[in-house]
């Protein structure tokens, strides 16, 4: 039996598994890297996984099925994106008679006809009924002036 080894063990055997043994050392040492790198960029608890990573294949298998979905810079850009739709809708508005939509800058709901702001006598544009000057061409507004242009 010891003559089969001693013939079987030869010195490119033994240079085959060395290289092999190393290959399996190598990619343990970057699994590693790569849960904690990961784990940093999903916005985790990086040092937490690394230490999970040590167990030799599970903690990488682990650390896959848990991970979060989304890269923190993905979540962020998510975050902004959903911001700008709510300031482009902040833009809208409702009718306070029947909720239909209309814009910032209508004079009249055009579903139920209410007025929803008060025109500038002088220039024509759209004002805010608390506005006390037309902030287009600086002209007074009256409070009765607007309520009697309102009721017309």
């Amino acid at each position: 039996m010891s003559e089969l080894l001693s013939q079987l063990w030869t010195p490119e055997l033994q240079s085959a598994l060395f290289a092999i043994v190393v290959c399996l050392v190598v990619l343990y040492v970057l699994s590693i890297i790569w849960v904690a790198r990961d784990a940093y960029m999903r916005g985790t608890l990086w040092y937490l996984w690394a230490i999970v990573a040590l167990v030799p294949l599970l903690g990488v298998i682990a650390y896959c099925l848990l991970r979060p979905p989304l890269l923190q810079i993905d979540r962020d850009e998510q975050e902004l994106e959903v911001a700008l739709k709510q300031r482009e809708l902040m833009k809208y508005g409702e009718c306070a008679a029947c909720g239909y939509p209309v814009e910032a800058d209508y004079v009249m709901c055009p579903n139920c006809h209410q007025r929803l702001k008060n025109l500038c006598p002088t220039c024509h544009h759209a004002l805010d009924p608390q506005w006390t000057a037309c902030p287009y061409c600086t002209t007074p507004i009256s409070t009765q002036g607007a309520r009697s242009h309102a009721r017309s």
